[in-house]
């Protein structure tokens, strides 16, 4: 990630109702020991810390951790630059991937392996807790130049005009742009895929992982599948003892 989209991102991603809801739930774990995997630049991270949990913030992206190295309280984290395969084993009461990073591990190889990696690096009993959008609520429909188009005002006072576009949809894979318009004419973009799994999807490669499914929510304030307008799956499972 491009340093100056680090900082966009945090202006365009602040704190919200899906950190409300991952902050709780980790909190039923009192001071528990908890891995953020693809933290980013660390905005829920950080708040994990404060609020007495030992957290470890683990991205394979050197921009977004040096934007969270330098953010207040970042001392109280344990940061490492890698993936699931650096974890060590039961070492951690709680797992969380926010900000639909699981999305972000398109191929299956991938996901099995990655959903392996955590099943390994929780001690038995520990929870896994993730978000994954809905693909039945077609969220990606709504990613087009007029429906996406915002302002965005940074900390030095710069305003970018911003705006996404789906370039693809197919087999379950969403590709789009991220355009960021500077003042004077420069653009920056930034391009991602995500895959869209249906809830039996993810249900069955969990219980392939050795994980108990114990609820999945269609939005932040818990509700079932498909009543929100929020069109996530929330997943909270458990690895076996």
């Amino acid at each position: 990630m491009d340093g100056r989209l680090a900082t966009i991102y945090d202006v365009e991603c602040p704190w919200g109702r899906d950190d409300d809801f991952f902050l709780a739930t980790v909190g039923e774990t009192p001071a528990a020991r908890v891995l953020d995997l693809g933290c980013g630049t660390g905005r829920l991270t950080l708040a994990l810390a404060a609020a007495g949990h030992t957290v470890t913030g683990v991205d394979p992206d050197r921009a977004s951790l040096d934007a969270a190295l330098a953010k207040p309280g970042a001392d109280r984290v344990t940061w490492i630059e890698g993936t699931s395969g650096v974890l060590p084993r039961a070492a951690y009461d709680v797992a969380v991937l926010t900000s639909h990073v699981a999305q972000e591990i398109r191929a299956e190889e991938d996901w099995t392996r990655t959903l392996g990696d955590l099943r390994r690096a929780l001690a038995p009993g520990g929870r896994l807790v993730f978000d994954s959008r809905d693909p039945a609520a077609r969220r990606w429909e709504r990613w087009n130049p007029c429906d996406s188009r915002r302002r965005l005002a940074l900390p030095d006072g710069t305003v970018v005009d911003a705006w996404t576009e789906v370039t693809e949809v197919r087999d379950g894979l969403v590709s789009f742009v991220h355009h960021y318009l500077l003042p004077g004419g420069d653009e920056l973009r930034s391009s991602g895929t995500l895959r869209f799994r249906p809830e039996a999807e993810l249900r069955a490669a969990l219980a392939a992982a050795g994980f108990t499914v114990e609820r999945i929510h269609g939005g932040w304030h818990r509700e079932p599948v498909g009543a929100s307008d929020d069109g996530e799956l929330i997943v909270t499972a458990r690895a076996a003892g």
